[in-house]
């Protein structure tokens, strides 16, 4: 490449410093999952998408401290260090790519998937804390949205008077339409209304040491998937969190 092309290349530096966030949202994966998938959840694409993730966490050369899922969204946190040192442009693509890529062998997809990325930056581990909060109760509405949309259609209306009925409803008029239908929001499964948590734990596993000719115990780490997650809001879920950040 001459140096005349890479000065037209005017966004490549623009560098990250963690900690940070890389949030990746599929895209169009509304058309990906018509077919064969359960609406408005379904538990094969769930695990998927935490498998995918699960791959990320072992294989990618990236090292996240936590990742946080619903729906087609992936929030990874990064505390200290972070490849390409920092280099936006390089974060998004490479880690949405992967992403793509991982899911597309869970599921074994025929079609192509995409995903698309931004950097979040974070000052604090409160930051990080309030950054979850946030998402998991966008989590919340997604799953109210979700189960009004279909709802609607299962009454009588089209996609797109579905889409427009559901604009001028609160959340409570979705509520009462869905439990005269037998659905009871606050009794779905839990990771459809609070999400999916992945995170890197670490453990001691005992060993023997033949040169030694003695007993050892050393750190190995697993990857962990938690599919009943408190409210982050809550005491019990900011414990967790703090708990998963501060972590070695």
């Amino acid at each position: 490449m001459t140096d005349q092309n890479r000065d037209r290349e005017i966004y490549a530096d623009i560098k990250a410093i963690p900690p940070l966030i890389v949030r990746a949202d599929g895209r169009n994966f509304r058309r990906v999952l018509s077919g064969e998938f359960e609406k408005p959840y379904d538990e094969r694409f769930a695990k998927g998408m935490a498998e995918a993730v699960a791959i990320f966490f072992e294989t990618s050369g990236f090292d996240p401290k936590l990742a946080y899922i619903f729906s087609d969204e992936i929030n990874l946190f990064f505390p200290q260090v972070v490849p390409f040192k920092g280099r936006i442009e390089k974060l998004d693509s490479v880690i949405a790519g992967f992403l793509a890529s991982a899911l597309t062998i869970v599921l074994d997809f025929k079609d192509a998937v995409a995903f698309d990325a931004r950097v979040i930056p974070v000052c604090s581990r409160e930051d990080v804390w309030a950054y979850l909060v946030q998402r998991q109760a966008e989590a919340w509405r997604n799953h109210i949205n979700a189960y009004g949309y279909y709802g609607l259609q299962e009454s009588g209306l089209s996609e797109k008077e579905a889409e427009e009925r559901l604009k001028g409803m609160k959340a409570a008029q979705v509520h009462e339409l869905l439990f005269r239908t037998g659905i009871n929001l606050n009794e779905t499964p839990m990771w459809q209304r609070r999400g999916i948590l992945i995170a890197k734990e670490r453990y001691e596993k005992e060993g023997y040491n033949p040169k030694a000719a003695k007993k050892v115990v050393a750190t190995r780490y697993e990857v962990v998937q938690r599919w009943d997650l408190p409210l982050f809001e809550s005491e019990e879920g900011r414990n967790l969190i703090v708990q998963l950040i501060n972590r070695k």
